[in-house]
């Protein structure tokens, strides 16, 4: 199956209902006239491979496509569009297992369906199946699973603002914080966490944000905006202006968001048999830091180079730099 993880921009639903259209037209015109079935079913793989790419959001798309390989007595591609909805999912490792060892044309299109019962696209749906037992298990999940993919990303972000839009606030900080520290150059859900603390009156955890935006973005200035309101809101008053977090808040931070970042993987130090002791701290972190990249642990790299580069650390902008490079 095409990967449309790296074209994405954002969901195009009338898109993808114009090519799964095209799709169920040529699945029509195969079971009609069985001599051209095979060349009507590529026509329609095609159609339905496109209508994900542009709207992985709506199931009917998938629906489509895995019928279309099970039609075409294709197991190992319906294997695949399974394999990739699991990715979308969060790569959960109980998901995962359940593709091993089995007979794809038999049970395919049964665990499609499954996962959607339980894990809806569709945030709404989704949202409503939600009780407080369901809610703590996806609390618990949401610390497990894989957010680098852009599409998961999506799917959960949307997932937590029907979280944050029921009241429960503190629930959605805590799991955003996940998604964040797998997908750093998500400057959206960024600018609407920086936004909920401002709401908050969480004046640090709202620069913090603010300030990571326009790291990641220049062009937008919020972290600078919002000193000039801190700062017209305190015309007046006999308090000093307030100029950012300390140092050590900042820091904490990033080593936070690093260390959420190794949910996924934790990468040890090549050192290529050098004993520690022999080899200056700051070749020790260039050392991870080149690991990192290599292992393809962009985001944990990139928050370790920031750490760094806060921290007075100023050969390690470079780091992070490359970092922000991979993870766009």
């Amino acid at each position: 199956m095409q990967n449309s993880a790296g074209t994405l921009q954002h969901p195009r639903r009338n898109l993808g209902n114009r090519h799964r259209s095209q799709a169920s037209k040529f699945i029509k015109l195969a079971k009609k006239d069985p001599e051209n079935a095979e060349q009507n079913l590529a026509w329609a793989e095609q159609n339905a491979q496109q209508s994900i790419l542009h709207d992985f959001t709506d199931e009917r798309n998938w629906r489509c496509l895995a019928e279309i390989k099970e039609l075409r007595k294709d197991g190992y591609g319906l294997e695949m569009v399974l394999e990739d909805l699991f990715v979308v999912l969060g790569r959960d490792p109980n998901q995962l297992n359940q593709l091993k060892g089995v007979d794809h044309l038999q049970v395919g299109l049964e665990l499609l369906e499954a996962a959607f019962i339980t894990d809806s696209l569709d945030p709404e749906n989704w949202f409503e199946s939600m009780d407080e037992s369901r809610l703590q298990e996806f609390s618990e999940r949401c610390k497990r699973l894989d957010f680098t993919d852009q599409r998961t990303n999506i799917i959960y972000g949307r997932r937590l603002e029907k979280i944050r839009g029921a009241g429960n606030e503190s629930l959605f900080i805590d799991l955003v914080q996940y998604l964040l520290a797998h997908r750093p150059s998500n400057h959206e859900l960024w600018l609407e966490l920086g936004r909920l603390h401002e709401r908050r009156n969480e004046i640090d955890q709202a620069w913090l944000c603010y300030d990571h935006v326009q790291q990641i973005k220049p062009t937008i200035n919020v972290r600078d905006l919002f000193l000039e309101r801190l700062k017209g809101a305190m015309d007046g008053d006999e308090q000093i202006p307030w100029s950012g977090p300390s140092l050590d808040t900042r820091s904490d931070f990033l080593e936070r968001m690093q260390k959420l970042t190794q949910s996924i993987n934790s990468i040890p130090i090549e050192s290529n048999n050098i004993q520690s002791a022999e080899v200056e701290e700051e070749d020790q972190q260039m050392v991870k830091l080149r690991s990192l990249l290599e292992a393809g642990d962009s985001a944990e790299a990139f928050f370790m180079a920031r750490s760094l580069v806060t921290s007075g650390e100023d050969w390690a902008r470079e780091w992070m730099t490359k970092a922000q490079e991979m993870m766009d």
